[in-house]
C-alpha cells in the first residue's frame, strides 16, 4: 500500500471516529439536562466539523435518541395510545386519565412548535450564545436544586402543563437544555422529578414525530455527502447512550444531584465563551 493509500485510510478512519463521537456526544446530552445543540457547536468547533453541511446526520443522530427513548416509554407510550382509542372511540370512562394525559402532552409541546417554526432560522447559533445559554441553564438548575427539601406533589394539572410548554419553548435557543428547562418548569410548581421527566420525555417523543418527518424531507432535498459507516455508528451510539443516559436518570438522579449538572452547565459554559473568543 503506497503512502497516499495509507493516509486517505486514516483520514477516512478519523472522520468516522469523528462521527461515532458525536453520536456519543448527541445520546448523553440530549437526556441530561447540559443541552444537545451546545454541545454540538461545542465540539463541531473542537473537531472542525461544519454542523450546518450535516443535515442528514443531525436528523440520524436526533433520531436515535428518539427511537431510545420510545423504546424505554414503550409501556408508557403503548397505554396512552390504548386508552386514548378507547375513551374516544369506545367512550370508556375509566381511560379517560389517559385521554387528559395526552392532551396536556400537546399542549406542552405547542409553544415549542410554534416558536421553533417562526424563529429557527434567525436564532444565533455561536459559541458566544451558547455559552451564555449555558450559564443560564446552571443557574435554573441550581435555582431548582435550592428547592430541594420542599413538599413535591404528585399531581399535574392542566396548569403545569401550560407552565412547562411555556418553558419547553425557550429550548430552541443553543445552549438551553430542553430535558433541562421542561425539569424546571415542573420543579418550580413543586411537581416530583419523576413525575416531571416522565412527561418532558413523552412531549419529546410526541414533538419528535413532526420534527423527524421534516427531518427526513430536508435529509432528501439536502446534497450531503454521506459516509454510510460513520453515520450508521453515529445512529448506534446515539441510540445505545441515549437508552443507557435516560435509565441513569430516570431511576438514579435526584433533585439533590442537580447541582452536580449546574456546576457542569457552569463550567461548559465558560469553556464555550473562552473558545470564542
Amino acid at each position: 500500500m503506497c503512502y497516499n493509500e495509507v493516509g486517505d485510510t486514516m483520514t477516512e478512519f478519523i472522520e468516522i471516529l469523528k462521527y461515532i463521537l458525536l453520536g456519543i456526544i448527541q445520546g448523553v446530552t440530549e437526556i441530561f439536562p447540559v443541552s444537545s445543540s451546545g454541545h454540538l457547536t461545542i465540539f463541531s468547533r473542537l473537531l472542525s466539523i461544519d454542523l450546518s453541511t450535516l443535515t442528514i446526520f443531525l436528523m440520524i443522530t436526533n433520531t436515535g435518541s428518539f427511537l431510545a427513548l420510545l423504546y424505554f416509554f414503550k409501556r408508557d407510550v403503548g397505554q396512552l395510545i390504548k386508552g386514548t382509542w378507547r375513551y374516544l372511540v369506545y367512550k370508556e370512562e375509566t381511560s379517560k386519565d389517559d385521554f387528559i394525559y395526552v392532551i396536556k402532552l400537546i399542549i406542552a409541546i405547542i409553544p415549542i412548535g410554534i416558536f421553533g417554526l417562526l424563529f429557527e432560522h434567525y436564532l444565533p447559533n455561536d459559541l458566544l450564545t451558547v455559552g451564555f445559554a449555558l450559564i443560564l441553564t446552571s443557574a435554573l438548575l441550581f435555582y431548582v436544586y435550592k428547592q430541594r427539601d420542599i413538599q413535591w406533589k404528585n399531581e399535574l394539572t392542566w396548569k403545569n402543563a401550560l407552565v412547562i410548554g411555556a418553558f419547553q419553548m425557550f429550548a430552541v435557543f443553543p445552549g438551553i437544555s430542553r430535558s433541562g428547562i421542561t425539569v424546571t418548569g415542573g420543579l418550580v410548581q413543586k411537581i416530583e422529578l419523576k413525575k416531571v421527566l416522565r412527561f418532558s420525555f413523552l412531549s419529546y417523543i410526541i414533538i419528535s414525530v413532526p420534527v423527524s418527518v421534516l427531518g427526513l424531507y430536508r435529509a432528501f432535498t439536502a446534497t450531503e455527502d454521506m459516509n454510510y459507516v460513520g453515520y450508521a455508528l453515529a445512529f448506534v451510539m446515539s441510540f445505545v447512550f441515549s437508552l443507557v443516559s435516560v435509565r441513569f436518570l430516570y431511576h438514579y438522579v435526584k433533585v439533590k444531584n442537580l447541582i452536580y449538572f449546574s456546576i457542569y452547565c457552569l463550567l461548559v459554559g465558560i469553556f464555550a465563551i473562552i473558545l470564542h473568543f
